[in-house]
């Protein structure tokens, strides 16, 4: 049997207490302060960990670009290629100068066998013979500089081919077939490193963010309609230690973070803060007239209770609903 009490003074209301007689219970629930920890939903931007551009090795001319925006390449991938028309025009003149010393060399080579074969004879002196030697080592010595000249020209005309210097994808490629470009311009930019979200958070909580915390990611597109979808799940990797514009920067790390953009913005709840608060089972509340009650078993008898309930969570899998007021700590509630 249950009854109100109803008190007035003046006319003006001032408290119902609802009063329980008889019925049977399931059992008691003792009301304890339980800490929670607040989330709060702020927008990060994707980013990815490095950058690197594909930098031309010589100057020359653009004659192909092989890549696009958004395209996925390998390490050693061509990225474009740079011809510069010098090139040919000096492997022409090593070649001749090669061909040159070569034609020296072997007049060299014809004296100094002339003048050993005179030594032996008696008909020259060792004078000759040396000097005949000498020349012939000078020649050898200029002709290996010159192939190793050659070979210096013909390796810059290898390195017209720009190559990717890592495996990413492209964000941009600011030239195009037919530019003049240098020795050291990009080619294009590539996003080589991990995904992660970067955060900005006002300076009021920086106390509370630390490092390893868990963070929920929320479906790609979500926000728009102001709801929460919670996609995966990441962790705060490193917290900046200065401030920024009254901003604490935070980075999280994201082990699947999906074929977001990167500068993309995303929703993530963040954990932010720490509060007491009291809870019981769902079950122990019951609704009359709009007013919520709880039934609190006292010395006397069970006695019904008006609270004003919060939000519903979960502790350790069980269901329950905050009380903002009505109860204390250590109050026995009786669930039906």
């Amino acid at each position: 049997m249950r009854y109100a009490r109803i008190l007035l003074a003046n006319g003006v209301l001032l408290g119902i207490t609802l009063l329980v007689n008889g019925g049977a219970f399931a059992g008691d629930f003792t009301v304890k302060a339980a800490t929670v920890i607040e989330m709060k939903a702020v927008y990060g931007q994707v980013e990815s960990r490095t950058i690197v551009p594909a930098r031309a090795r010589i100057s020359g001319t653009i004659t192909e670009v092989r890549v696009t925006e958004g395209q996925v390449v390998k390490k050693g991938d061509v990225v474009a290629t740079v011809v510069d028309d010098k090139i040919a025009l000096q492997l022409r003149a090593a070649d001749a100068k090669i061909g040159a010393l070569n034609s020296q060399m072997e007049n060299a080579k014809t004296d100094l066998q002339r003048s050993q074969d005179l030594l032996a004879k008696g008909a020259a002196t060792q004078s000759r013979v040396d000097a005949a030697q000498t020349q012939f080592d000078v020649i050898t010595s200029q002709l290996a500089a010159a192939v190793a000249e050659k070979a210096v020209t013909q390796q810059s005309a290898k390195e017209g081919d720009t190559l990717a210097p890592a495996d990413g994808r492209v964000l941009t490629v600011p030239v195009t077939a037919g530019s003049v470009i240098m020795a050291g311009e990009p080619v294009a930019r590539i996003a080589s490193g991990q995904y992660y979200l970067r955060l900005s958070l006002p300076e009021r909580h920086a106390t509370e963010i630390t490092e390893g915390a868990q963070v929920d990611i929320a479906e790609r597109g979500a926000g728009a309609d102001g709801g929460f979808v919670k996609a995966r799940q990441g962790r705060v990797a490193k917290v900046y230690p200065e401030i920024e514009n009254g901003r604490v920067i935070a980075d999280v790390e994201v082990a699947d973070i999906g074929s977001f953009f990167v500068n993309e913005r995303t929703l993530v709840s963040i954990p932010v803060a720490k509060r007491t608060m009291l809870s019981v089972p769902p079950q122990a509340v019951n609704t009359v007239h709009g007013i919520d009650y709880v039934t609190v078993n006292t010395a006397d008898r069970p006695l019904g209770v008006a609270v004003v309930l919060g939000e519903r969570y979960q502790d350790g899998g069980q269901p329950r609903v905050e009380v903002l007021t009505g109860l204390a700590e250590g109050d026995k509630v009786v669930v039906p």
